[in-house]
């Protein structure tokens, strides 16, 4: 077997699941029970880390372990496992709209008054809880737009094209400088954070495995393929105003020219790929597909509900003064001024 020898280090496990899963990954031990994965909490820190590790193969993998792991039968069928736990409790759980116009529309309305994470930055933020949001957010940053790349062979025609044209924006344009996992880790080095791919795994929380692990399991799954479209749809449309804000915050608590340049650039990159998301992808999708609809509403609303479920924890544990992270080495970090 070749292991590879970059990558992130392989993190601490949360439960039996994710430590079952580490162990297969390093050679050693069985894989979690189906009893097991069956009766965990389909957003707790175990299944989701556990899953975490099982898609990471599909993209760097880890220090150390065999590349051969990736297509491993069993460990397949582990993920399965996690995916189905995971992906029911999303259906029971998510509410959802009746149309995907209907979903559209309360995603292009800025709430009066709002109170999201962002709002929150803005106004008030402070600099340490800045840095604590890029580093839960460099999960999927440092890989941004790779997940919603697995949907290109997916799709045909006018939705495709439009597709390849806005992940080529988010890849730089072909030019490697203008990345926009280049500018995310300008983005961290500004703020004192370390940039390396991986580095926060430990001190991420569940909430935010979430987030990316719903990526994951919409891009590798052809059956999902509308799903992934409804979610690159909710990303892009609510990117603009919220990266509005943050620029804002970036630049009250002086966090530097990079950090406001990640932000600034997404104001107005992502202003023109949510017209071309809207009337191109989804549209040129549907027009073939109109069986799919009620799968890109299903994506848009279970973005919508793990990014909920992601902003009251952080919003929880900073008006409380707590930090948001799991790991104590970031209380440095965190509450520098």
């Amino acid at each position: 077997m070749t292991h590879d020898r970059e990558g992130p280090r392989l993190p601490s496990p949360r439960g039996r699941i994710s430590a079952a899963v580490k162990d297969r990954l390093l050679g050693a031990g069985p894989l979690p029970r189906p009893e097991d994965v069956a009766g965990a909490d389909a957003y707790g820190d175990d299944l989701q880390l556990a899953l975490y590790l099982c898609y990471e193969l599909h993209y760097r993998g880890f220090a150390g372990v065999a590349a051969d792991h990736e297509w491993d039968p069993d460990l397949l069928r582990t993920r399965a496992a996690l995916e189905h736990r995971f992906l029911v409790a999303l259906r029971a759980d998510t509410p959802v709209h009746d149309t995907v116009e209907d979903a559209l529309a309360e995603l292009l309305v800025e709430p009066v008054g709002g109170t999201g994470v962002t709002h929150f930055l803005c106004a008030e933020g402070e600099l340490w809880q800045l840095r604590e949001y890029a580093a839960q957010r460099s999960l999927y940053h440092l890989k941004e737009a790779d997940p919603h790349a697995w949907v290109l062979p997916r799709l045909a025609g006018r939705a495709k094209a439009a597709m390849a044209a806005v992940e080529f924006d988010e890849y730089g344009g072909g030019r490697p400088d203008r990345l926009h996992a280049r500018l995310f880790a300008d983005l961290m080095t500004d703020l004192g954070l370390d940039a390396t791919y991986g580095r926060y795994l430990d001190a991420a929380t569940a909430e935010v495995l979430a987030t990316v692990n719903l990526m994951s399991l919409f891009g590798l799954h052809r059956a999902l393929r509308g799903a992934l479209v409804g979610h690159f749809a909710a990303v892009e449309i609510t990117s603009s105003p919220g990266s509005r804000r943050l620029a804002e915050a970036m630049r009250r608590t002086g966090a530097g020219p990079a950090a406001e340049h990640f932000y600034d650039e997404h104001v107005e990159a992502d202003a023109v790929h949510e017209q071309v998301v809207r009337h191109d992808v989804i549209g040129g999708l549907l027009a073939e597909q109109p069986h799919l609809a009620p799968d890109v509403v299903f994506g848009i609303d279970a973005t919508g509900h793990l990014e909920d479920r992601f902003a009251a924890f952080l919003l929880s544990a900073w008006r409380a003064g707590r930090s948001s992270l799991r790991t104590p080495e970031f209380s440095e970090i965190s509450h520098i001024s």
